[in-house]
């Protein structure tokens, strides 16, 4: 059954980020660049979303059971910041500002058949296995 959920909910997602067109380099990069015409609609999406994640989190905070599909919740532990941390999210940043895809809207958009998108993750997937090799040593 969880595998059902998961796949309805990764389903939903995608077509979420397809209709709001953050699969679309170039709206994504409309909304990050003010200088060129900017294009506030992805803020509407990104409202949204950050209505909808404060209301499920809520009703999550609440229940001291398990959680609906699943065992145990899975939360982060950590509360730190470290350089690890920070230079990841300064990377991550700087490709979806430059590229215009970030990993939902780019296995999204890579599905679809764009070229670019393609690249994208295959670009993802190596740092991803570089980043795993790394850590490793």
């Amino acid at each position: 059954m969880s595998i059902v959920v998961a796949a309805t909910a990764g389903a939903l997602f995608g077509v979420g980020l397809w209709v709001s067109g953050m699969t679309r380099p170039a709206k994504v990069i409309g909304f990050l660049d003010p200088s060129r015409g900017w294009d506030p609609s992805l803020g509407f999406v990104m409202g949204g979303a950050v209505a909808v994640y404060a209301l499920a989190n809520r009703v999550v905070r609440r229940r001291r059971r398990e959680p609906w599909f699943g065992t145990a919740f899975h939360l982060p532990t950590r509360r730190d910041l470290d350089v690890r941390l920070l230079a990841g999210a300064a990377i991550f940043g700087v490709g979806w500002g430059l590229g215009g895809l970030c990993p939902g809207p780019g296995l999204v958009a890579a599905a679809s058949g764009s070229g670019t998108a393609v690249a994208f993750v295959a670009a993802m997937v190596a740092g991803m296995l570089a980043q795993r090799a790394t850590m490793r040593r």
